[in-house]
């Protein structure tokens, strides 16, 4: 069988190694329009704030490591056109410009994403950068040596990681964020106002509900960043902004949501049945909500590229889904999430409700404790657990992967009350702080009888 990825970074990456792992007798050929794979984009932040000395560290897999396991490699080929009824491709070598035409058994679709640039006047100005791809980051350290005041447009992942590398290397930052909060895609307001507290704190300068509407230059070589507001000038701006699933290759060929990205049944093939489709091209099935959701997330991209490799073989193993559970280090504070926030189920349709824990993570007779906050929010039909929110000093990221898998299994604020947990005091209380937000949560419901 002859197997064509077409995209290698975590999703392509990671399907090739499936592949050749359990069937090297497999014919795979990867067209690649950049001139490396694997590059892990999360860890821009840690590079431009120093926490990671040398960039090319960001790279997990090369393209030798593919080729030693049996896989053709095509790095700087961009394909041009993929006629699916016909299993054909277009590629153009694109250091020679030599056309290329190939054919395929199955085809694999990890084309990525890209960043969404707004259509907004200015934008194209050489001091305003996109963050997500090797040659950005790379472009970013080098004009933000010579750049003091750096603005970030966007408070997303991505924005407030930035936003905190910049301000601990001493930099002026400025974020500009169209919503009146930050991290609305994981967090509720009130959570989300523990990340602006510890932003403001260490003097980032945070505008809520400002919605950029271009970009020009001073009398003194300034940006100016113009918003629906007020303008504010810099000497460098970053913009992150989202990202967009490039999947125009098979526009028309097989199904998409209405925002362009791939849709996949459970062993992550499309609509059609030569082809699969993992990573940042493609939607995730969402499971609080039990519906196709658009999530760009290297976890997903890694789970649904491997499991890409091995059903190419036939319906295999099936994609379990995701909760989109995430987590990030803020000035010392974890910050981690998973599953719905209740905003986001109440705007779902679901009858949720939410309760908040807030206390220390263990008995305050230790030398040393942290508070910790936790925001559970659970559907009050049936009362599983939809999501939740944490924060704290303390290490709490494994405790939403636990959350996480409680949303998979459908466990209900009942179970999770009583759920079997350690006690130790150097790490929690007789009750874990899991068990003891489901406890509140089981209680607010039998106060509302």
């Amino acid at each position: 069988m002859k197997v064509v990825v077409v995209g290698c970074t975590h999703a392509g990456t990671a399907a090739v190694e499936q592949i050749l792992q359990e069937h090297p007798e497999t014919e795979v050929t990867v067209y690649e329009r950049d001139d490396n794979i694997s590059f892990l984009s999360c860890g821009i932040a840690l590079y431009l704030g120093r926490k990671v000395k040398r960039l090319e560290d960001m790279f997990y897999a090369s393209p030798k490591d593919l080729e030693n396991l049996g896989a053709k490699i095509n790095m700087k080929h961009d394909v041009l056109k993929i006629d699916a009824d016909n299993k054909t491709l277009m590629c153009e070598n694109m250091e020679t410009h030599e056309i290329i035409n190939d054919s395929y058994d199955k085809l694999i679709m990890t084309t990525g994403s890209y960043v969404a640039v707004p259509p907004i006047m200015g934008i194209s100005d050489t001091r305003i950068l996109m963050c997500k791809s090797y040659a950005q980051a790379e472009a970013i350290y080098e004009t933000a040596k010579d750049h003091r005041h750096i603005t970030i447009v966007g408070g997303g992942y991505i924005g407030v990681e930035l936003a905190e590398s910049y301000a601990n290397t001493d930099h002026e930052v400025t974020l500009i964020q169209s919503r009146g909060q930050v991290l609305n895609n994981y967090l509720d307001t009130d959570m989300s106002e523990n990340a602006i507290k510890l932003l403001k704190e260490h003097d980032v300068n945070v505008f809520l509900n400002e919605r950029v509407t271009g970009f020009s230059r001073d009398e003194d070589d300034n940006v100016v960043i113009e918003t629906n507001t007020e303008d504010h000038k810099s000497d460098l701006v970053i913009v992150c902004t989202g990202f967009v699933a490039n999947t125009e290759l098979l526009r028309g060929q097989v199904d998409m949501d209405r925002h362009g990205a791939i849709i996949i049944n459970e062993y992550t093939q499309t609509s059609n049945p030569d082809i699969y489709a993992a990573g940042d091209a493609c939607t995730v099935n969402f499971n609080p909500t039990n519906k196709p959701a658009y999530m760009p997330l290297a976890t997903n991209a890694i789970r649904q590229g491997a499991l890409a490799g091995v059903n190419v073989f036939g319906d295999i193993q099936k994609y379990m889904g995701t909760q989109a559970t995430s987590a990030m280090e803020l000035f010392g504070h974890t910050i981690a999430s998973t599953g719905l926030t209740l905003q986001h189920a109440l705007d779902d349709g679901i009858n949720a409700a939410a309760v908040t824990y807030h206390d220390d993570y263990r008995p305050d007779y230790m030398p040393t404790t942290a508070m910790l906050t936790i925001k559970l929010v659970y559907n009050k039909d049936n009362r599983q657990i939809l999501g939740a929110q944490l924060f704290s000093k303390h290490e709490v990221a494994q405790s939403a992967n636990t959350i996480s898998v409680c949303i998979q299994n459908k466990n209900t604020i009942d179970e999770l009350a009583f759920m079997d947990m350690l006690f130790q005091p150097n790490y929690d209380n007789p009750f874990n702080y899991l068990n003891l937000v489901a406890q509140m949560a089981v209680a607010q419901e039998r106060a509302a009888k």
